[in-house]
């Protein structure tokens, strides 16, 4: 077989007719490598990850009894609001001592049939898909959010834009949609946080339990580098993942569910740390049911000693949610995507969880 370097400039030349046959344009980028120079990470954000991501690892490990509570936006669309929503977290953490608040900051939504696909991807929110701009947009978020000492959760979705940003994150999730994917099994095997795995949009368990098994493991597959270029990229293997339920046809977040996923855990050599989502499936897509979800939670963790070793909220500064037609209409403060409880709601669930993690 011929090298690469073999072929000659007409051969170079050569039209392949067969390639990119419905590729409208592929537009360079800049590299992971610029974008962390040009947007650097300071010392103390590095602590604050640092020490965020040893919280965790020490939860997951039941040698620190605080309860993970994953908060904020549904998706972020407006980073003025972010950092408003941000300022607030920042203000309350001191009385929440029982509590690891950890801000949702999602840039990548998956969608089912189609719809905006996040700040990353269309920044200006009008189906322009400028991503240089939204990655940039992303990692000043993901700084100056930090900068407030506020750690951030995000979901891992795009399997590339993960090397722009890490070092800023925290915690992270695969999601329900990409939970049976090998290719995120692989990346989770390769991110430097804790992560969490949702079960299926179907409610299946299984799937969840079979990606923290093959997350621990090391992989080797296609990436890049810091420096933009393809790459095979070998991991050592994720060992800090655990499952988050998230409801699926019904919801399970109850007691009897808890009990038998630790189980399925346990039989499948898993650690039972199980992570209980509000939203989605188990408030049945009513956002006015996320406190009801977590009324049980503390339920459960006032009765017995309990695998649940944290929670997530989609909460913003106003509750709903608003349809996305022209951005100069929207109402600052209220989800795009899913519909979200307010900061006041928000206030009272976490003083709640607070009291009955004593």
């Amino acid at each position: 077989m011929r090298s690469i370097s073999s072929f000659n400039a007409d051969e170079r030349k050569h039209t392949n007719t067969n390639t990119n046959t419905n590729i409208a344009n592929i537009l360079p980028m800049t590299t992971p490598r610029l974008l962390k120079h040009h947007i650097p990470i300071s010392k103390n954000i590095q602590n604050v990850v640092h020490t965020t991501r040893e919280h965790i690892k020490q939860i997951l490990n039941h040698t620190n009894s605080k309860k993970i509570v994953i908060v904020g936006p549904c998706s972020i669309h407006d980073t003025k609001a972010a950092v408003d929503y941000a300022n607030r977290l920042a203000n309350v953490q001191v009385l929440y001592p029982n509590l690891l608040l950890i801000m949702r900051v999602y840039f990548e939504k998956p969608r089912t049939v189609t719809g905006w696909k996040g700040l990353i991807m269309d920044p200006e929110l009008d189906n322009s898909c400028k991503i240089e701009q939204g990655l940039c947009m992303a990692r000043q978020l993901l700084v100056d959010i930090n900068s407030l000492g506020v750690p951030v959760g995000c979901e891992f979705l795009d399997t590339i834009s993960a090397q722009y940003f890490d070092d800023l994150v925290s915690w992270g999730a695969i999601g329900a949609r990409t939970v049976e994917s090998q290719l995120h099994r692989q990346l989770a095997s390769g991110l430097s946080t804790p992560i969490g795995f949702k079960n299926s949009t179907s409610g299946d368990i299984d799937v969840a339990i079979h990606s923290i098994l093959s997350s621990k493991e090391s992989h080797t597959f296609l990436g890049i580098n810091s420096n933009g270029n393809a790459s095979v990229v070998q991991t050592k293997g994720n060992p800090n993942c655990h499952i988050i339920l998230r409801g699926g046809q019904t919801p399970n977040y109850f007691k009897h569910n808890v009990d038998a996923v630790s189980l399925q855990c346990i039989s499948k050599g898993v650690q039972p740390n199980i992570m209980i989502d509000c939203s989605h499936g188990n408030s049945q897509k009513n956002y006015t049911n996320q406190h009801r979800v977590l009324q049980s939670v503390c339920a459960q963790l006032q009765q017995s000693k309990s695998n649940i070793i944290g929670v997530m909220i989609e909460s913003n500064i106003h509750a709903g949610k608003q349809n996305l037609i022209q951005k100069e209409d929207l109402i600052y403060g209220v989800s795009i995507t899913d519909a979200c409880i307010d900061w006041e709601e928000t206030v009272i669930m976490l003083n709640e969880l607070n009291q009955n993690c004593l």
